[in-house]
């Protein structure tokens, strides 16, 4: 995981100033001159109450709010990647077809179905989006971003819509691709127990701005009775106006 130093010097994601407002002028700001950096391969959560913002940044980075009144600077990289709640698979396409969506030759099949076998769905490259479960949509829109390398991966709330049992083994699944593909990564959700599962750093988004930018020091895989988990446990849902009791 890079220092504040290195994240500095050298950055996937660089945010400087973002400033993001809906509505008439002057409009409701809900980035406030936000200022971010992310590491290469570096994992990153975020972390905010409802409305706070955290969807409007990620899509600011990925480049789709091109009708939203704002200023600052995002630096990307030139190959990122989105994977949303919904799998977004077109029902009228097979399984591989979807994965290699705007994608063309030979070795790009070859690599589809590699993408397929790594996220456990080798077999149903023919397969109609319908006859997958939910997890097995969600690993077909995995397979979907990583077989275009990305240098950045964007996660909006990628499991929300999973069972618990099925977000666990995602969970798994998402930090080995990840560990495999290298991308930094950038993940909205709404689970603080997720956030420090997965992540290199959890960041609390408030006010239009990084409230808490927090280091995750633990070893993987991660335990939920590591006394060091509850701790940060603690101290995000803390930041994030939640009693502890009431979380529990």
């Amino acid at each position: 995981m890079a220092t504040d130093t290195e994240r500095l010097t050298e950055a996937a994601v660089r945010v400087s100033g973002l400033v993001r407002r809906f509505g008439e002028r002057p409009g409701r700001t809900v980035l406030d001159h936000l200022d971010l950096s992310i590491a290469p391969g570096e994992f990153v959560a975020l972390l905010g109450r409802s409305g706070s913002g955290k969807s409007t940044l990620l899509r600011a980075l990925a480049g789709l709010d091109y009708d939203v009144a704002g200023s600052g600077s995002i630096e990307v990289p030139g190959r990122v990647s989105v994977v949303f709640q919904d799998s977004r698979l077109l029902p009228w396409r097979r399984v591989l077809d979807n994965v290699l969506l705007g994608l063309d030759g030979r070795e790009v099949v070859a690599g589809g179905r590699a993408a397929l076998a790594e996220v456990g769905l080798a077999g149903r490259e023919r397969a109609w989006p319908v006859e997958l479960s939910g997890g097995e949509q969600q690993r077909a829109a995995l397979a979907r971003s990583l077989v275009r390398e990305p240098e950045l991966l964007l996660a909006d709330e990628p499991f929300g819509a999973l069972d618990a049992l099925t977000r666990i083994r995602m969970h798994g699944l998402l930090r080995e691709l990840c560990r495999r593909h290298g991308p930094a990564v950038l993940l909205v959700t709404h689970d603080v127990d997720e956030a420090i599962v997965l992540a290199d750093r959890v960041l609390v988004l408030d006010a239009g701005r990084i409230a808490v930018d927090q280091p995750i020091h633990l070893p993987q895989p991660r335990s939920h009775r590591d006394p060091r988990f509850l701790e940060y446990r603690f101290q995000l849902l803390t930041a994030l106006g939640v009693e502890e009791e009431t979380a529990a």
